[in-house]
């Protein structure tokens, strides 16, 4: 008999290559997301969906089966712009009490919970799970509101619930449309306004999607696991992609100091004008750092395995390129 999993989040990019891999391993899967959610990439597989608001106690809780096996907590608010934190913390804060509530009501075996590299805050250097973490007064809201989710899934941990927490550092892979991806399409367009100097570990989606799932029957409760990779700058990255893309190789960074003052002034004309900013104070603090982490705990434990930068991007943009988001197409592909 198959096991059944609840999965948050699965529209996602993490999302969508968890439950791929979840039915690919034989496993029932039962999503939860708002009506409006964009399921394209999981049309072609079978899976239940039930839709809801995570900051509903309610739809949440009548969202999970009874003889849910394992709950797959993805879903996220990554916004790094301070007028999106109060809905911030909501999803990531509230909506994780209420999925582990209803958790704990229907006596689920198991609950993986994405969280991030991030909580451990912005350090540079090498961390590992015996870094001491961020804590839950940092200023960039998406950092404090993963620290208080974190807290609650080791609270719920203390009061019987058994737990373990994923935290992957900067992902790439098949079904990005909207995170790194944003980077690659634009280097194909030839608009890529500036290169940050910070550099970063890469983690491959496909890995993290098999290790969560391993996280289903691996670890101790309360544990957490850094899932990292190739630690490489993001000048290097995007030279490698260019290379790729047979584009020519961008060849220096912006400055730290010129990003975090254009964030200052794009910030306040966007009080003026109500719309984002192409960049943040918050966002050019995380990519203007140096923050690497070791898997070796995970690669043990959970069967992670890190993927050559190279081979990584090639797959990367294969996907971009195969559904038609690249300017500049991969040679010999099409």
């Amino acid at each position: 008999m198959s096991r059944h999993a609840w999965v948050s989040g699965a529209s996602g990019f993490v999302g969508v290559n968890v439950v791929r891999e979840l039915v690919s391993q034989g496993w029932q899967v039962t999503i939860f997301c708002r009506p409006t959610a964009d399921l394209r990439d999981l049309q072609d597989i079978p899976v239940e969906v039930r839709h809801g608001d995570l900051i509903s106690a309610d739809d949440v809780l009548a969202s999970m089966p009874e003889n849910t096996d394992t709950v797959f907590h993805i879903a996220a608010d990554t916004s790094v712009w301070s007028r999106h934190n109060d809905r911030q913390t909501r999803v990531n804060v509230a909506g994780t009490r209420h999925v582990l509530a209803a958790a704990a009501q229907r006596g689920v075996r198991r609950m993986v919970h994405t969280s991030s590299f991030a909580t451990w805050g912005i350090q540079s250097g090498i961390i590992n799970e015996n870094t001491p973490p961020s804590t839950t007064h940092h200023w960039i809201n998406y950092i404090k509101s993963k620290c208080l989710a974190r807290d609650l899934v080791l609270e719920a941990v203390a009061g019987g619930l058994a737990a373990v927490i994923i935290c992957p550092g900067h992902i790439l892979g098949p079904y990005d449309r909207q995170n790194w991806a944003r980077l690659f399409i634009l280097l194909s367009q030839g608009a890529l306004p500036g290169i940050p100097p910070g550099s970063g570990a890469f983690s491959d989606v496909r890995q993290i999607a098999k290790a969560q799932i391993a996280a289903a029957d691996a670890g101790q409760p309360g544990e957490q696991f850094l899932l990292g990779g190739p630690s490489v700058s993001y000048l290097a990255l995007l030279q490698q992609a260019a290379a790729h893309l047979q584009l020519p190789q961008p060849q220096r960074t912006t400055p730290a100091w010129l990003l975090k003052c254009a964030a200052r002034v794009m910030q306040a004309g966007s009080v003026i004008t109500g719309r984002e900013p192409r960049i943040t104070p918050e966002a050019a603090a995380m990519i203007t750092n140096h923050m690497h982490c070791d898997s070796s705990k995970a690669e043990q434990a959970l069967g992670y395995q890190q993927t050559p930068i190279s081979e990584l991007l090639q797959v990367t943009l294969e996907w971009l390129d195969q559904h038609s988001l690249l300017a500049k197409t991969l040679p010999g592909k099409r």
